[in-house]
């Protein structure tokens, strides 16, 4: 079975879909939304955007220092050139990315290496917008790239299935990820390069950029693995997770709710509830409630936590 074929069916994430799909119909329905309102946030998620997708490549700048370098043009000292040069073009593709966004744009082969391009340039300008022309081994991953000489048609056929699948866009932006992944077309920058592209899909739709943190590396590359033997489980939570965070920054922003959002530990200790924190922290991690991540805390509502046992409550007493 070709992969474009396979049935990818997330069974178990319906309801996160449904949840993601009425909080994006929620930011819809406050669009036209002034430049204005959304400025701070939009510059904060893209500092953020920069910031996480270079330390899950090993850069070690802190937040604040890719902030320096952003948005003061500052030097950090004992930070490597290269570190600077991967927060300014990183930079620099979101910025190109945000050109590129369009409710009828369709990804080209071109967009691909021009972004590439932009994250590598003044790193390395020998590989920079060049496709593979030999074949690369992945430190910690479970597959081999395939052939260089296939690495065209591969990305050719993606290109193709990206555009003309009727599959929705959150299937589609966990499925593109991983494919682009796994035809790895680069020597280098494959993982900045896909992040920026999987989120010019969502964005296409409306979408905020979503974020893989740096804290999530490891499952980062763990679900990814999983993928590659068909098991889309995990890639699919890190994903939508991401998806779910952004538009709660968005909508708790934009709707002054944000204050309503606590971290568990903070619930449980307000709160008298069943359950410990141990337990809602599973919750969230699974997607069972509205929550989101910020550092290493997840943070969610007291609101979501009712609901989730009343309906909880609802089926026990079904079953009697």
């Amino acid at each position: 079975m070709k992969w474009q074929e396979y049935p990818y069916q997330f069974e178990g994430f319906e309801k996160q879909f449904d949840r993601i799909l009425q909080k994006k119909a929620g930011l819809d329905q406050l669009r036209p939304i002034p430049s204005i309102a959304v400025k701070g946030i939009k510059e904060s998620l893209t500092l953020e955007w920069t910031f996480n997708s270079n330390s899950i490549e090993g850069n070690t700048l802190t937040l604040q220092e890719t902030k320096m370098i952003i948005e003061e043009g500052f030097t950090v000292k004992g930070k490597s050139l290269r570190e600077h040069f991967e927060a300014i073009n990183h930079q620099e593709a979101i910025e190109h990315i945000e050109h590129l966004v369009s409710p009828s744009y369709i990804l080209t082969e071109k967009d691909i290496l021009d972004v590439h391009a932009l994250v590598l340039q003044k790193i390395e300008k020998d590989f920079a917008g060049r496709f593979r022309n030999s074949g690369v081994r992945i430190s910690g991953a479970n597959f081999v790239p395939p052939n260089a000489l296939k690495v065209c048609d591969y990305i050719t056929e993606l290109i193709e299935w990206t555009n003309q699948s009727e599959v929705d866009i959150l299937t589609k932006s966990i499925i593109f990820h991983h494919r682009f992944v796994w035809i790895h077309p680069f020597f280098d920058g494959n993982g900045r390069t896909v992040r920026l592209l999987f989120n010019l899909l969502l964005m296409k739709h409306g979408f905020p950029p979503a974020i893989i943190l740096k804290n999530d590396r490891k499952k980062y590359y763990d679900a990814l693995n999983f993928a590659n033997n068909q098991d889309y489980s995990k890639l699919a939570l890190l994903i939508l997770q991401s998806i779910e965070r952004s538009l709660d920054i968005y909508l708790s922003s934009l709707n002054n709710t944000y204050d309503q959002y606590k971290t568990i530990s903070n619930i449980v200790e307000e709160e008298r509830l069943p359950y410990g924190q141990e337990y809602l922290s599973l919750l969230a991690r699974t997607g069972k409630i509205d929550a989101f991540k910020e550092g290493r805390n997840w943070l969610t509502t007291k609101d979501a936590v009712l609901d989730y046992i009343n309906k909880r409550e609802r089926k026990r007493k079904l079953k009697q």
